[in-house]
């Protein structure tokens, strides 16, 4: 079982999320912004992250940016969700840090592949 944090600002996707990572056997962590995540990833031991890029205040890019510069938490596993699928963004996305990216929409069945590949590579 992961420890996975949810940072998105749409309810409906967040509760998806979180909803299909516990039923994935996940301990399942959801906030809506990036602020609250930050403290999240500062105040409990995580696993993965899962962050909308676009959230009011600090956004996805913006977490991950300050979870990499952070030595305690520079390798955790970062997977940005976001319905922006422009070349330009996925690399920005990946410059930021991501280790992975996620397209709106997408199927439940694709998170969790997505979520058990990661969590397989960095051998948690």
């Amino acid at each position: 079982m992961a420890r996975v944090l949810i940072a998105d600002d749409d309810a409906d996707i967040r509760d998806l999320v979180a909803f299909k990572l516990v039923q994935s056997g996940h301990q399942v962590t959801a906030v809506e912004d990036g602020m609250a995540a930050l403290r999240v990833v500062r105040e409990q031991p995580l696993d993965l992250l899962l962050l909308d890029i676009r959230m009011p205040g600090m956004s996805g890019l913006d977490v991950c940016r300050e979870v990499r510069a952070a030595d305690e938490t520079a390798s955790l596993p970062v997977i940005l969700i976001t319905a922006r699928s422009q070349e330009g963004d996925v690399e920005l996305g990946f410059a930021a840090g991501a280790d992975d990216y996620i397209i709106k929409p997408f199927s439940p069945r694709e998170l969790s592949s997505r979520v058990t590949a990661m969590l397989t590579r960095v051998d948690r």
